[in-house]
């Protein structure tokens, strides 16, 4: 009997597409055939899927329309998405695709607006009793360096984001023991150091200032945990700890069982209710307990590791929506990761 299926995956030219492909493909049950689709004519993904497609951003009229076209020509039963902007208009748009028999693996639609939000998501955490960094959101310059005072600035460092952004877009660090030498010489240039000049600065130069979270620096041990969750319900939940990043990207890690993350990240998923392969952020405090960065509720980049620690996890949330029973293996705890850049040419 033949099994085979046909996945697409959105963000065919994000870093972890090649990483979700290959987990994809190595699944030891069934054939699949990977259809990558992508707003970028230039897509990574393109070359390594059995077929790619350029698609409109997620903000454009005809964005559902030709990504249900595509998954009706190519026969698709299930979507699996990578952009974190396209999370929730696939949501209040899945009925369309399963009208076709195919499959978008999202949340629900309030649930996402709330993770995708870090402001909306560090507010609902507080008033669930959840612990969370100390914060504040402010809307303009003067509420930002009052909240830096707030939180201990100089004699403590703060660090500060934009409360919708991804990929460590707008994400710094203000630590006084780093001053505009060290960032000059001592730092590559990709570094999240600033100083409290250079940010006020900025700000000076422009008009706009977008909503930022501003909050206190956790020095801890910091971890991408990766959940397949069943509306609710976690299914694994697998601590990475990040032991070197690049461009916000893991690129050194180890799979680790550290019980105070998992179940405080089985918590968080069941407060908000989330489906499918889920993403959380966190970081030890000074007093070692983990508190959140941010949710990603969808597949992460370097989910693959878990892939490489024999579980995977982007094909177990195909069987999920799918309805198949999902397989219990061990998980291959302290298996490391390093990545490195390979290339592609066409």
């Amino acid at each position: 009997m033949d099994n085979s299926i046909t996945i697409i995956i959105t963000g065919a030219g994000a870093p972890g597409a090649p990483g979700v492909i290959k987990s994809l493909r190595d699944n030891g049950e069934r054939s699949i055939r990977v259809v990558g689709v992508d707003a970028s004519s230039e897509a990574v993904g393109f070359r390594l899927a059995d077929a790619g497609y350029r698609i409109p951003m997620a903000n454009a009229p005809d964005f559902i329309d030709r990504l249900l076209e595509i998954a009706i020509q190519e026969k698709a039963e299930v979507i699996l998405p990578l952009v974190t902007k396209e999370l929730e208009i696939l949501s209040l748009n899945k009925d369309k695709f399963q009208n076709e028999s195919v499959i978008v693996l999202v949340s629900d639609y309030y649930p996402l607006k709330i993770a995708n939000n870090k402001g909306k998501l560090l507010r609902h955490m507080k008033e669930k009793g959840f612990p969370v960094p100390h914060f504040f959101i402010v809307k303009s310059k003067e509420e930002f360096v009052e909240a830096v005072k707030e939180l201990g600035y100089p004699d403590e460092p703060i660090c500060f984001k934009p409360v919708k952004a991804s990929g460590s877009r707008g994400f710094r660090i203000i630590d006084p023991q780093i001053n505009r030498y060290k960032l000059l010489f001592e730092m590559k240039p990709a570094t999240t150091y600033i100083t409290l000049d250079e940010i006020t600065s900025i700000f000076d130069e422009t008009k706009i200032f977008p909503q930022l979270i501003v909050m206190e620096y956790l020095p801890g041990k910091e971890y991408s945990v990766d959940l397949l969750v069943d509306h609710g319900k976690p299914l694994y939940t697998i601590p990475r700890r990040r032991d070197a990043m690049s461009a916000g990207i893991s690129i050194k890690g180890e799979i680790v069982k550290e019980n105070d993350v998992i179940n405080y990240c089985n918590e968080i998923v069941q407060s908000l209710g989330l489906h499918g392969n889920i993403g959380v952020q966190v970081k030890r405090a000074k007093t070692n307990i983990p508190l959140i960065l941010e949710i990603n509720p969808r597949i992460q980049g370097t989910i693959v590791h878990c892939t490489g620690a024999g579980v995977n996890l982007p094909y177990y949330a195909v069987k999920m929506a799918l309805q198949e029973d999902i397989p219990r293996v061990k998980v291959r705890w302290n298996c490391k990761m390093l990545r490195y850049w390979n290339e592609v040419f066409y």
